[in-house]
Order: structure tokens, then sequence, then C-alpha cells
């Protein structure tokens, strides 16, 4: 069976730039629907080693202080405070997808960092098919221990995947060159 909607749209597929994404954002049932496609990738061990922080706009208002005020007490330039504070401030709804990983000696850890990942890349696929735009960032906020224990609530061992934020789009993203995949491939035939 060969499914030629999913190849279509996976092989014109665009996030988009915060800045092309407006309220509204989805409501919380298309959430929860979008987070059970996010679920399905490849999780060797069924460890599931990552969770979800949904961040309503009222919280995303609240991390933009968070972000402020840990930018500024750890010395960061006051543009980059501002713009990462920003993205937070302008975004409709984001979800942190936090690394949680668990350890297992039969499973290594890069494959719960690797499926992590999927995750992201999985919560922006389902929320493109489903109408909405969508973006996969990261930045200082997710990778600074103090600022994301204070924003996203991490502990111990866990790390930011992403902030995937969903929107309204407001317009098309814009085209961008996409990789020359035959310079990037070896074939190997015997």
């Amino acid at each position: 069976m060969t499914h030629d909607a999913a190849r279509d749209f996976l092989a014109t597929r665009r996030s988009y730039p915060l800045r092309l994404l407006s309220e509204p954002g989805p409501d919380r049932a298309t959430i929860e629907a979008l987070l059970t496609i996010a679920a399905r990738v490849p999780d060797h061990g069924k460890l599931e080693p990552w969770r979800f922080v949904v961040l309503a706009p009222a919280a995303l208002r609240r991390i933009a202080g968070i972000v402020a005020r840990e930018g500024a007490a750890a010395g960061r330039e006051p543009e980059a405070i501002e713009k990462a504070a920003g993205a937070f401030r302008t975004s409709p709804l984001a979800v942190a997808v936090i690394g949680c990983p668990k350890t297992v000696d039969r499973i290594p850890a890069i494959e719960q960092t690797l499926s992590a990942g999927a995750v992201c890349l999985s919560l922006v696929n389902a929320a493109l098919a489903s109408g909405w735009g969508a973006v996969w960032l990261t930045g200082w906020p997710a990778h600074d221990r103090a600022t994301a224990a204070a924003a996203f609530g991490i502990e111990g061992a866990e790390w930011v995947a992403g902030i995937v934020h969903i929107g309204t789009p407001r317009e098309a993203p814009p085209p961008r060159p996409r990789p020359d995949v035959a310079a990037l491939t070896r074939w190997v035939e015997g």
C-alpha cells in the first residue's frame, strides 16, 4: 500500500518562522491529538525517553520573564536576551519536548536522544499536516541548565530536545535552499 498524499506532504513540508505564526494556537483536544501522533516514533525498548510540557500563552509570557532574568544573571548580551525572550512573548502556543534518558544497558543513550528528536519532528509534521504553522526551535534558553530548569522544570539528567511553536499561519513560509542530496550520497553496491 502506498500513501501518495503523505509522501507528497513530506516532499513539500516547510516549517514556519515564528514571526509568521499568530493566535489562536490549537486547543487542548487538538494538542492532545497532535501529541499522540508525535509519540509514534522509534523508541527502542519502549522507554519513552521524552515527555511534553505544553505552554499556553500565559505560561509563555511567564517564561519570557524567566529567560530575561536568567539571561541577565548569566551576563548574556541584551540583544540575545531580547531575541530569546521575544520568541516566548510572541508564540501562540509551544510544546517543550524534554529528553528523559533512562539508564538501561541494552538501549544506548544515543538511541534515546534520537527518539526525542524524532518526537520533535513528528510533532512539527503532525501540526503542519493538520493545517497549523509550526517550527522546532531551541536556542540558549533550552541549553542553559538554570534557565531550562526554571522555565520547563527539567531535573537531573533531563534536557530540552526542542521547543515546538504552533499557531495559525499568517502566510506561506518563504522558500529555502534544500540540500544537494546527490552530493551527500554515497552508493555502495558490493
